[in-house]
């Protein structure tokens, strides 16, 4: 089966077209990414307003394109999919009406695919990795270990009880003068410092259960940087290393708690799958690999390029839940929360448009 998807929900303009053949395995036909990076690097930030309209003027183009590198039309597809959820809601608007539009013009079924079960299926088209694994999706916007049970089937480990871990760095580099995106600049900055510099804190490291929390990691750095002020390029790498370092501590002994409560008392190993914008940081990785091979865990972690927003990840989410004849009518809302496990206890509160992680 063939699957355009459509990924709008934050300063992505993306769509690919994916194909899944019957024994589960997939092939991406097409892959167009249109970033938004130049247009929000002023503000150090994405502005949901000039992110919503970029998606606008943009999203007919990219489609066409999408379907033309992969050499497809309209009739050839099984399913549209796009992502409803969640993410920045005018964004959201304009990929799920664009979705939805195409699949009734062409009379395919649509896909309202979650944007972290996107991320979280990932995996499953690179690298053909089998149910149950355990994911730690690290992105601007979540931090959390989920249990990938099945399709539609993910309990929730442990998350973030304040700042994401993308937000943290991007946070940090802003405070450093590094400008947007935050992660890549802290990244290369800490390459060329002394990650023993600064004594930063290790946000619940040795606590029980899987939870992060980065705030107070955040506000040490930003103390840290006030206290070496005037600050040096040798003082920015070295807090950039020592904050880069922190982090690396802290995620290693989160996965290592959350590899032991994956397993339960059962047999040692498993598979951790790393997805998410973050997971492209190699210090990161490098510590998560060291872990997991302490706890007999195959280390899986995605392309850089579907790790981050895409339409891939979109396409295939949507062909995994149309082959088990899953599908959405064109009621489907956008929403700007949307958990992967609804019955998890939330960690920050709540509100009408449901729990925030």
């Amino acid at each position: 089966m063939l699957v355009l998807g459509i990924e709008t929900s934050c300063d992505e303009t993306a769509a690919a077209v994916v194909e899944r053949a019957a024994d589960g395995s997939g092939r991406i036909l097409s892959d167009v990414v249109l970033s938004q990076i130049d247009d929000h690097a002023a503000y150090g930030g994405v502005v949901p307003e000039i992110a919503a309209r970029a998606h606008v003027e943009a999203l007919d183009g990219v489609v066409a394109r999408a379907l033309a590198d992969a050499g497809v039309g309209f009739d050839d597809l099984a399913a549209v999919a796009g992502t409803a959820g969640p993410g920045l809601i005018g964004g959201l608007l304009v990929g799920l009406t664009t979705a939805k539009a195409l699949a009734l013009a062409a009379g395919k079924p649509l896909i309202a695919v979650n944007h972290l079960e996107a991320h979280a299926l990932t995996a499953r088209l690179t690298d053909r990795v089998a149910f149950p694994y355990l994911l730690l999706l690290v992105s601007g916007g979540h931090t959390q270990f989920v249990a990938v049970d099945d399709v539609g089937r993910y309990r929730r480990l442990g998350t973030t009880v304040d700042d994401a871990l993308g937000e943290a760095f991007d946070k940090v580099a802003k405070l450093l003068g590094l400008g947007y995106p935050g992660g890549p600049a802290v990244e290369r900055m800490a390459l060329a410092g002394d990650p023993a510099r600064f004594a930063l804190p290790r946000p619940l490291i040795g606590r029980p259960g899987a939870d992060f929390s980065f705030s107070g990691l955040k506000t040490a750095a930003r103390l840290a940087a006030e206290e070496a002020a005037p600050l040096s390029d040798t003082d920015v790498a070295d807090l950039c290393a020592s904050f880069q370092a922190a982090v690396t501590d802290t995620v290693a002994d989160r996965a290592a708690r959350a590899m032991d409560i994956f397993v339960d008392g059962g047999e040692r190993g498993g598979v951790l799958v790393v997805a998410g914008g973050v997971a492209a940081n190699k210090a990161l990785a490098a510590a998560l690999k060291t872990v997991a091979d302490d706890k007999g865990f195959r280390l899986v972690v995605p392309p850089a390029k579907l790790c981050s927003d895409n339409g891939v990840m979109v396409a295939w989410a949507g062909a995994e839940r149309l082959a088990r004849g899953r599908t959405d009518d064109f009621t489907a809302p956008a929403r700007p929360r949307w958990p992967l496990d609804p019955e998890a206890a939330a960690r920050v509160g709540g509100g009408a448009r449901g729990q925030r992680a």
